[in-house]
């Protein structure tokens, strides 16, 4: 038997670059700005609850949509903000995270050799998700316009064939910190009712938007709601990214096929979260403010303290993240001036060529996370500005392109 014995198709993803620039931080002690995990705590009041019901003994298996409160306490979330609604006992289930929800309803609904749109830079799990259910990837870029992300509404029509079966949307978006607008998620919706496609939408930052930009979630449109697959979580809305409480919310037929893919995945778990995710929910506004508004601090911190040293950096309307230009301090390619940047100015980052099915897409790109305390925020803007200046002094010296250009 060969060393070798993980299947082929999976060969392409043996390690995620989370882990491998966290392990770049870890060896050089470099700050983390590339993991999208905050440094500060969820709300005491969701503490609590998570140690009330687990000395109070909810510590087994959950009914397998999850427990009754926290499905009600969704829907009344779902309906409260967007006008949406979703029955909790048939339209919403509770998966261990995001990542399993949207692995789950890719296999459960897109047949093994049918496609799945999904727009580029896409999160590096989407990929894994697609080829585990034996289906095919099809991407759309998202390109820089006017200092923002989008798309080509004429291109995202081209990429559809006779073998689409689903586009999965990620909005607010990560990498590149887009909100998709009324009239984008108009272009995808009516590609979604002209072709009968089911839409999958990935929605875990949808309360972390900036500068007075909502978000609108694609059920919400016209013809969408009996066709799409809603996804969410409490990791960034609370700040509790380890607990891994996420959810579905969709038509019944969808969100059952989900639940039999679902229950051979985890079954259920998570018991003492669930509850108390849905003790706070209802009062997430007031928390919800407030990390707003820190978030949006440390984004203008990074971003204009980057931007005076002669960076460039790209819109975030939403997220955790800033995505900058490599070029703007000398670079050709993201993945040398992250390497650079973690030994010289002592912060990690992540080259978002990681994020593309092809990295010479992105090789010009890096992210940043900004989800940390003010003081980290502000060190890490103080270092990558001094790096900029030192690039800049140094006149791109002949040792520097060669290294830029690698």
């Amino acid at each position: 038997m060969s060393d070798d014995v993980l299947v082929p198709r999976f060969a392409a993803f043996r390690s995620t670059i989370f882990a491998e620039m966290t392990a770049l931080a870890n060896r050089t002690g470099a700050i983390n700005l590339g993991q999208g995990f905050p440094d500060s705590e969820g709300p005491a009041e969701l503490l609590s609850a998570a140690a009330v019901a687990v000395l109070s003994g909810r510590n087994q298996y959950p009914p397998l949509p999850g427990v009754p409160e926290l499905r009600t306490a969704i829907a009344e979330q779902r309906w409260s903000d967007y006008g949406t609604p979703y029955d909790p006992d048939t339209e919403i289930l509770v998966t261990a995270g995001a990542t399993e929800a949207i692995a789950a309803a890719i296999a459960a609904l897109v047949p093994a050799g049918d496609e799945v749109l999904v727009f580029e830079p896409y999160y590096d799990s989407y990929g894994a998700a697609i080829t585990l259910a034996g289906a095919r990837r099809r991407t759309v870029r998202l390109r820089p316009e006017n200092d923002r992300f989008t798309f080509d509404p004429e291109e995202l029509a081209a990429a559809v064939t006779p073998r689409t079966r689903a586009v999965l949307v990620n909005t607010p978006h990560n990498p590149t910190g887009t909100v998709l607008t009324p009239a984008e998620l108009a272009h995808i919706a009516e590609l979604c009712r002209r072709h009968d496609l089911i839409a999958i939408t990935d929605e875990v930052y949808e309360h972390l938007t900036y500068d007075g930009i909502r978000h609108v979630p694609l059920a919400s449109l016209p013809g969408m709601a009996e066709r799409t697959l809603t996804i969410s979580s409490a990791g960034k809305t609370f700040n509790v990214t380890g607990w891994k409480v996420g959810w579905v919310c969709g038509p019944q037929r969808m969100v059952a096929a989900v639940r039999t893919v679902k229950q051979y995945l985890t079954f259920a778990g998570g018991t003492p979260f669930q509850y108390a995710v849905a003790a706070v929910l209802p009062d997430r506004r007031r928390w919800l403010d407030d990390l707003r508004a820190r978030l949006s601090a440390a984004r203008d911190t990074l971003r204009d303290t980057l931007t005076s040293a002669g960076w460039r950096c790209f819109s975030c309307e939403g997220t955790y993240f800033l995505q900058a230009d490599a070029r703007s301090v000398g670079y050709r390619d993201g993945i040398a001036l992250c390497q650079d940047l973690a030994i010289e100015a002592g912060v990690v980052a992540i080259p978002s060529s990681a994020f593309h099915a092809d990295p010479a897409a992105g090789q010009e790109l890096i992210r940043f996370a900004f989800c940390k305390s003010p003081a980290v925020i502000a060190t890490a803007a103080k270092r990558l500005a001094g790096f900029a200046d030192t690039q800049h002094e140094e006149g791109m010296a002949p040792w520097w392109l060669a290294r830029r250009s690698a």
